[in-house]
């Protein structure tokens, strides 16, 4: 390809391109009741998107989806658990007639507890939870995603890098697989054209740090990032789309977006 060719495949960048992009593909945003899910999911609804969001309560996932406009549905189920897990990604292929996105954001920390407290209980349901269950996703929507030739996003967090800070170790650990996940897969899936990738975000001030984080330490974390404050889900949609676009990250897969203000330590 010359110069001038080479130049001309890339001057066409419509203003709505994003618009274009997204209008009508099938997305499903695992653990999108709330937080980034919740932002990301009504990113993609906004720009054209057929969107199924999930959650482990269905009333409150369907408030939630009734908000974000008629093309996005509301699912239910508790992603700790493999069968719910394959329900809800078989329900989401099913009402919105294929997938051309799976954003595997389901799990949280469950609790901060040392490593002497860690019974086997809280183990499996942290790696069920948090590891687990986007490889479950992930295999359940293949055979969609291969028609498609669509795009899988996890959802890392800086602990993944860092370790986290006390108490966090299986939460970390588990947010590190997401991102040797995506590596992994992006390998393996690439000759059916489905580009695999993840995002980590940093410190992101939502309902999860006003769980398992104390606002000393939130504030004391903010003073440390290059760009002195929290981030908020809002900062983190870009990445997804970005990642999801065929157009704008085509030639993408597995690699890890950090979006975190310049923050890599505790």
């Amino acid at each position: 390809m010359t110069a001038i060719e080479t130049a001309t495949e890339s001057a066409g960048w419509p203003a709505d391109l994003l618009a274009q992009e997204f209008r009508d593909k099938r997305v499903l945003v695992t653990g999108s009741s709330r937080g980034i899910g919740a932002a990301v999911a009504a990113a993609f609804a906004q720009l054209g998107a057929r969107v199924a969001i999930h959650g482990r309560d269905l009333a409150a996932v369907e408030t939630v989806a009734a908000g974000m406009g008629n093309s996005v549905i509301g699912l239910a189920g508790d992603f700790a658990d493999k069968g719910q897990t394959r329900a809800v990604v078989e329900q989401a292929i099913d009402r919105l007639g294929g997938l051309d996105v799976l954003v595997n954001n389901a799990g949280t920390m469950l609790g901060r507890v040392g490593l002497a407290d860690i019974d086997d209980e809280f183990l499996q349901q942290q790696f069920d939870l948090n590891a687990a269950s986007a490889v479950v996703a992930s295999r359940v929507a293949l055979p969609a995603l291969i028609v498609s030739r669509g795009a899988i996003v996890n959802t890392g967090s800086i602990s993944g890098r860092t370790g986290g800070s006390a108490g966090s170790s299986l939460y970390s650990a588990a947010k590190a697989f997401q991102a040797s996940l995506a590596r992994s897969l992006a390998t393996e899936l690439a000759p059916h054209g489905i580009r695999v990738n993840a995002v980590s975000p940093g410190t992101i001030d939502t309902d999860f740090h006003q769980r398992y984080s104390t606002p000393d330490k939130l504030s004391q974390t903010a003073a440390r990032i290059p760009l002195k404050r929290l981030g908020t889900a809002g900062d983190c949609v870009g990445a997804y789309l970005f990642l999801a676009s065929n157009r704008l990250a085509g030639y993408i897969t597995g690699q890890t977006i950090e979006v975190n203000g310049g923050q890599f330590y505790n």
